[in-house]
């Protein structure tokens, strides 16, 4: 009978992230010898050569690339299921890793932490801020508990939960109109000059959506990896772009922009949670989730948008 050890998986796990026998070790806790005995061992156990060693360094197979994907997904079992017998009794008590992207974290966690901190004092919280699809890749290795991203992602492992709209603005610099316009359509956009986050942004794939641009010679990103920055760009008549609403309080606020709102119906993305369908740990995002709607809808991102709304300048007026 073939028989492969929880070690075994994480050892080889470590190797194939490191694709190094020391550094692997040393993540392990563990001498080098005694990582690649193990990893030698499930090798013969398996039947399959898993490794490939080289001068040059350590190469996974085919076979032991798929062997690895697997392994991660087994470590992340594992992890569910001690954080289920660790939270069985109780709601967002100790450790949970969140991912979120950057076009939702800087705005929506500031009102959001104090809430947590507030009802949930026992709450140990990890925050890991990066690109939707780096942040998916973490979810289903089991390196992350929860996301709070846009919508949809589509996996059939992972299970979405909507929580809020948030609508798009047009941004423009401060001194342009609209030629009497008082709501911005698309069609407006197709003749400027679009700025919008570098690749791999997914607020950048919604708005190139929505705005129906087959090819993006006219959209420039500057590399900008931050919307900061691209309403900077806006305010110094580089360009236009499209603000979320949620943004808006922040990076509107002591910039020379005009801020106009959509023809119906506007331009929104959803904002969610997604995690792992094999998570044990589902009354903690949907209380997660509830207090997440309660700073978009109650907190001071609700007076935030009040104010940002009371200063939406009509385009041509």
């Amino acid at each position: 009978m073939v028989q492969v050890t929880l070690k075994q998986i994480r050892y080889f796990d470590a190797l194939a992230r490191e694709l190094h026998f020391g550094r692997a070790a040393d993540s392990c806790a563990v001498t080098q010898p005694a990582l690649s005995m193990q990893i030698h061992e499930m090798e013969q156990n398996l039947g399959l050569a898993l490794v490939e060693r080289t001068r040059s360094g350590v190469q996974l197979t085919v076979k032991g690339q798929e062997i690895a994907s697997r392994c991660a997904r087994i470590l992340g079992d594992v992890r569910d299921l001690i954080a289920y017998a660790q939270h069985a009794n109780s709601v967002l008590a100790g450790a949970l890793r969140l991912g979120v992207i950057p076009s939702v974290a800087p705005y929506l966690l500031p009102p959001l932490l104090p809430h947590l901190r507030e009802a949930y004092p026992e709450l140990e919280l990890h925050v890991r801020e990066t690109q939707t699809q780096v942040l998916i890749g973490e979810l289903l290795e089991g390196k992350l508990d929860v996301l709070l991203l846009a919508l949809p992602v589509k996996h059939p492992d992972l299970v979405n939960r909507a929580l809020f709209e948030d609508k798009f603005l047009l941004a423009l610099p401060k001194d342009r109109k609209l030629s009497g316009r008082v709501r911005a359509t698309k069609e407006l956009i197709e003749h400027e000059r679009l700025l919008l986050l570098e690749e791999g942004h997914c607020l950048r794939d919604q708005a190139l959506t929505y705005c129906n641009l087959q090819q993006v010679d006219a959209v420039n990103t500057f590399g900008a990896s931050s919307l900061a920055t691209i309403v900077e760009m806006v305010s110094a008549s580089f360009g236009i772009t499209l603000l979320p609403e949620m943004a808006v309080g922040v990076e509107g606020r002591g910039r020379d922009i005009t801020l106009v709102r959509f023809v119906e119906p506007e331009p929104f993305r959803t904002i969610g949670l997604v995690w792992r369908s094999t998570s044990p740990r589902t009354p903690d995002f949907d209380e997660f989730g509830r207090l997440v709607k309660k700073a978009w809808m109650e907190g001071p991102m609700a007076a935030l948008r009040t104010r940002a709304r009371k200063s939406l300048t009509a385009a041509g007026s």
